[in-house]
């Protein structure tokens, strides 16, 4: 009797597990690199990793009289007319201390721009004891003509930064941002004709 038939189910079968085991293999690999950014995105607001600051929602409960410089630097990505600067370039505060400081952005172009702005803080290491109370960063801010804006960022200094040998001798930390250019989102047009041309309003 040939085997000829048998032969080819088992082959038939061992193509279609390949096949499928491809499948579920690349499907996977899209699935974890859509989930990639957010994932990444967690884990540096969890740890501080690359400079990312954290969300506080209320103040410390203890100030300490150690005092660091806190240094403010502001940049503007190519292709965005905007000119961005700090109230000031650096302050003095003791850990735990909410600070309030100002940047001011201003449009100098002759129409409407949009903008987004990251941050980072460095040293690297020290992003998990910067606490942000209050923040413009990741909101879109849509700029008139000429306009000028104050934009306010609240923070404090953990006080657990005293407690990490690797904060022991640090004296100085930047707290740096840049304004990157958005498209402009698409809006509705409205359906208009001219009176008398027998269209809608």
């Amino acid at each position: 009797m040939s085997t000829e038939p048998n032969q080819t189910k088992t082959v038939n079968k061992r193509d279609l597990l390949v096949a499928g085991s491809a499948g579920v293999f690349a499907a996977a690999m899209v699935g974890m690199a859509y989930a990639a950014v957010p994932l990444y995105d967690w884990f540096c607001r969890v740890t501080g990793f690359n400079g990312t600051t954290q969300v506080a929602t209320a103040a410390p409960g203890n100030i300490l009289d150690r005092k660091i410089t806190v240094r403010f630097d502001a940049n503007i990505g190519p292709g965005l007319p905007w000119r961005f600067t700090p109230e000031r370039t650096s302050m003095e505060v003791r850990l735990g201390e909410v600070v309030t400081v100002d940047y001011r952005v201003i449009n100098q172009s002759a129409r409407e721009t949009h903008g987004l702005a990251s941050y980072n803080v460095a040293p690297l290491n020290l992003g998990a004891y910067f606490q942000k109370i209050n923040c413009f960063c990741f909101t879109e801010q849509t700029m008139k003509p000429g306009e000028k804006r104050d934009m306010t960022v609240v923070f404090y200094v953990d006080p657990a930064l005293a407690k990490d040998p690797d904060g022991a001798d640090l004296d100085t930390i930047t707290l740096s941002y840049t304004f990157y250019p958005q498209r402009e989102a698409p809006r509705p047009v409205a359906e208009t004709t001219s009176p008398g041309k027998g269209g809608r309003i």
